[in-house]
């Protein structure tokens, strides 16, 4: 029994001796050589979720980067959406007409309602084909 009691006591005083121990400390990282000059700091913005310093104001619309200060014709909506809306009530024509101004437009403000134009002439192209064809009995 004696015996026993020591070789507890010999196994709890190694548990303490290393619950004592301090870790081995950790390397520093390589910070360069003594004699080169540490790198510029660079303004570095803050990170995300902290208030950001306020833009400042430009007057008109941005684009790409550029500012355009004039409004679309048509009531501020372009000729591009002006054309998709009459080519409901004027049997496409409008949209045609609406394609052709898309693949000669420079003015990328303009597109979208020429892009729907250009849509709405394709779809009424295959609704009319379908029709002449059905119309004229090759099916049947």
């Amino acid at each position: 029994m004696t015996s026993g009691g020591v070789e507890d006591e010999k196994n709890r005083s190694v548990a303490t001796d290393y619950q004592h121990q301090q870790p081995p400390p950790h390397p520093q990282p390589f910070q360069g050589v003594s004699n080169y000059p540490p790198p510029q700091q660079q303004h570095q913005p803050p990170p995300p979720g902290y208030p950001q310093p306020a833009q400042p104001y430009v007057s008109g619309y941005a684009v790409n980067g550029v500012t355009e200060h004039d409004r679309l014709p048509c009531c501020g909506i372009g000729i591009g959406w002006l054309l998709f809306i009459l080519g409901f009530f004027f049997g496409a024509i409008p949209w045609y007409i609406g394609f052709f101004l898309f693949l000669f437009s420079r003015n990328p403000r303009e597109r979208p309602g020429y892009i729907a134009c250009a849509i709405g002439a394709v779809i009424a192209t295959i609704f009319i084909v379908i029709g002449a064809v059905r119309g004229s009995g090759v099916w049947s």
